[in-house]
């Protein structure tokens, strides 16, 4: 039975995770997605905890395991435009929006801590989704290359076939899954550290593979689903005043992955083989909390820094005409929290979280595979104490992109020393999107 469940969990995470801060996961389990992903310094459970700030499991004086589970749904909208006669001599402009279709991704979250009673030693598991992105955008049906194509009617020349200056169907599938082993110590009791070495498995399809060279003739390839592994650590600090005032910080290193080797197939069912590597982010987190009565509020700042890392640091095209990577800009994430304990046995709890753009106007048209960016997030959660043992837990998220992120098309055949992107003039791609989940959770406290 433990092994069917095992088999369950890890199977779920093939699935598609999506992110919230960049491709980066806001919150971990529902009662730290309810609390807008703010934990640095207000560990109100042991996922949380475990994601944010490992020193801070040493509030945690039971032998506690958490299982949460989530369903999530977005809906990403993808545009764009050309000019007047880009189409050929007298061609009217066009223009369209087209829908991603993938529908609902399940996300797990296993946790567990050991903590006891007078000792300053607190140990923690986790495996958590933390990050990924994922689109499914079908091929416009009113193209060029379709006998009954009709200019006047609205088409989205993005989701064009390729064969007709297009993507045609554009997939993409990206994953992470991260394995903590924490240690948090005491130095006093108020103020704690902690270390958490990592293990990471990520998984990349692409369609069509934009990393990869293109064909003259067959445009770019289709992929397989490459795999890479990956290591890093997390380093926190936690202080309790003993008067309701605490205090955080963290350090998540960025994770360095092997490359993804991936199968590339081209329309003409040729083949050929490409690598691409893409870490995970550095994370640099500081938190305050504070409890009062039946109140508990906390707040999170942290700065993700994309533009150091490999897969985003780089952009543009190179001279094969593949593209560099993302070009992302590093950013800031604002989370916050409110919890009030007043009724009996079903704490209540609202978030909100905030997450700059990591994507510059000039390089929107090479992040349609990743278009996970949402900027204001909202959460409503709450608890109910089934005994000493059970607890259960449950949130509902929403999301938006708060408007569209905006470029024009580029074309490696349109660059000049004046146009070094190739930006098509008149041209114009957008996509903005929502996001919703419900998500449970179930925690056990193993009684002394």
């Amino acid at each position: 039975m433990k092994s069917l469940l095992f088999s369950v969990f890890f199977l779920s995470f093939s699935a598609m995770m999506f992110s919230q801060a960049g491709h980066i996961m806001q919150g971990v389990g529902a009662v730290n997605m309810s609390m807008g992903g703010a934990s640095t310094a207000q560990p109100l459970d042991i996922s949380g905890a475990l994601q944010w700030n490992p020193a801070a499991i040493s509030v945690f004086d039971d032998k506690i395991l958490k299982l949460d589970i989530g369903l999530f749904y977005s809906s990403p909208e993808l545009s764009s435009s050309l000019p007047a006669g880009m189409l050929g001599p007298g061609a009217p402009s066009v223009s369209g929006t087209t829908k991603d279709d993938r529908g609902v991704s399940p996300m797990p979250a296993l946790a567990m801590v050991w903590g006891k009673e007078g000792s300053k030693h607190t140990f923690g598991l986790s495996a958590f989704g933390i990050s990924g992105f994922g689109v499914t955008f079908p091929e416009e049906g009113n193209n060029p290359f379709n006998p009954a194509f009709n200019p006047m009617v609205n088409s989205n020349p993005i989701n064009y076939p390729q064969n007709a200056g297009g993507f045609g169907h554009i997939e993409s599938d990206y994953m992470l899954l991260q394995v903590g082993a924490t240690w948090a110590y005491e130095l006093s009791d108020k103020f704690s550290v902690g270390i958490q070495p990592t293990i990471n498995y990520s998984s990349l399809e692409l369609s069509p593979n934009p990393t990869a060279n293109p064909s003259l003739t067959a445009g770019y390839p289709s992929t397989n689903k490459a795999t890479a592994v990956g290591f890093g650590a997390q380093f926190g600090m936690f202080y309790d005043t003993g008067n309701g005032l605490k205090f955080g910080a963290a350090y998540k290193m960025p994770q360095t992955f092997l490359k993804f080797k991936f199968e590339d197939t081209y329309l003409d069912n040729s083949s050929s083989k490409n690598e691409f590597q893409m870490d995970y982010p550095g994370i640099l987190s500081f938190g305050l909390g504070y409890s009062k009565g039946n109140v508990d509020f906390a707040l999170d700042f942290r700065r993700v820094f994309y533009e150091e890392t490999a897969g985003f640091m780089n952009s543009g095209w190179t001279n094969t005409a593949s593209v560099a990577g993302f070009g992302w800009k590093n950013i800031s994430v604002l989370s916050t929290g409110l919890q009030y304990k007043g009724i009996n046995k079903l704490p209540l709890r609202i978030g909100y979280t905030y997450s700059s753009n990591p994507i510059p106007e000039e390089i929107t048209f090479f992040n349609i595979p990743a278009t996970a960016v949402i900027k204001n997030a909202y959460q409503f959660g709450f608890s109910y104490e089934v005994n000493n043992s059970w607890k259960l837990d449950a949130v509902y998220h929403y999301g938006d992109s708060n408007g569209s992120t905006e470029g024009q098309i580029l074309s490696p055949f349109m660059i000049s020393s004046s146009n070094p992107l190739g930006a098509i003039p008149g041209s114009s791609v957008s996509y903005k999107m929502t996001t919703s989940m419900v998500q449970l959770g179930i925690s056990y406290t193993f009684n002394k």
